[in-house]
């Protein structure tokens, strides 16, 4: 085998591409360093902080791709999410606990929603999450009022009163180990373990990648194929409201416009990582380089002062090469 054919056959590894595409972001960053800022820990710190957010959207969704689904309503349940912790903290002096308990309950049954339409109603995720998304943005302006929630509550009379910022949006938000790391980082890499080890490790895992591969196959081989795929927007629903409660603490407030086109960064970020949109094909591991490629990327465009729509531009455009690239070697 040539030299040339050597290098081909290796860079058809999925693995060896993502790893690749990360690589040149970091090489990026190291030339256009934004004035020597790239080169420092809280620029790297406050990257992985930034990412985390969309990183724990990202492993939902992985699942929900590998099933052979699409879920459209993440960033809508981060916005319900967060608007109803802030309200039960900050409004109602609900426990914590039981504050955490309501949200965490809430993007299960969003999931469930999204997953009882696709499985038992029959309708393409693309339909199903869209309305479950459009219902959730209107859920959460309901309950907010059309305004954020933040720690200036409102009285009968039209007056305000102030209530502090509550200790759990404080201890989300700080950082630990000298300032090295965000807490909103250990969440994320929690919830990237997490998947990993039920998708790899489980035999509901197994299935969704099964389901994904060939659902007629999958069931034929005694795969309850409803249950699985149904489980799959549940746990999707999970990750989107712990995403919103690292949202709300980071804010500081409940905001019912947050998470707009935050289902797209996600699901950019797993193909990305070598995951097909066809489902059935990819591995969550490798998503990791794809989640921080993307967030990377947007750091070094930040600290390079780009503006949003150069910004836009140039992630559509690196997104749009992954996708042909994976359908050249697939």
């Amino acid at each position: 085998m040539s030299i040339k054919e050597s290098i081909t056959s290796q860079m058809a590894r999925p693995q060896n591409r993502v790893a690749l595409a990360l690589a040149i972001v970091l090489v990026a960053g190291v030339i256009f360093n934004g004035g020597g800022a790239f080169f420092s820990l809280g620029t790297h710190r406050d990257a992985l902080r930034q990412l985390s957010v969309y990183g724990i959207l990202a492993c939902g969704m992985a699942v929900v791709v590998l099933s052979g689904g699409i879920d459209l309503a993440v960033g809508s349940i981060l916005a319900l999410s967060a608007v109803i912790l802030s309200k039960l903290l900050m409004h109602h002096d609900v426990a914590p606990v039981l504050a955490l308990l309501a949200v965490l309950g809430t993007g299960a049954a969003a999931g469930l929603t999204s997953g009882a339409l696709v499985s038992l109603g029959r309708m393409q995720a693309f339909i199903a999450t869209l309305a479950v998304m459009v219902s959730s943005r209107g859920l959460a302006k309901l309950i907010s009022g059309g305004q954020k929630v933040a720690t200036y509550v409102p009285e009968g009379d039209g007056t305000f009163r102030t209530v502090e910022v509550p200790g759990l949006y404080r201890a989300i938000d700080s950082k630990l180990f000298g300032g090295a790391v965000s807490v909103v980082t250990l969440l994320f890499i929690a919830c990237f373990v997490t998947t990993l080890v039920l998708v790899t490790q489980t035999k509901w895992g197994r299935e969704v990648c099964a389901i994904g591969g060939n659902e007629e196959a999958a069931r034929l081989s005694g795969i309850k194929v409803k249950w699985s795929k149904t489980l799959a927007y549940v746990y999707c629903g999970l990750c989107a409201s712990i995403a919103g409660i690292c949202q709300a603490a980071q804010e500081q407030q409940g905001d019912p416009e947050a998470g707009i086109g935050y289902e797209l960064t996600a699901i950019s970020m797993i193909v990305m990582g070598g995951m097909s949109l066809a489902g059935g094909r990819g591995s969550v591991g490798l998503a990791l380089f794809g989640i921080l490629a993307i967030g990377y990327l947007e750091k070094i465009l930040s600290i390079n002062a780009v503006p949003e729509s150069g910004r836009l531009l140039i992630t559509g455009a690196i997104i749009v090469i992954a996708v042909l690239s994976q359908a050249r070697k697939q």
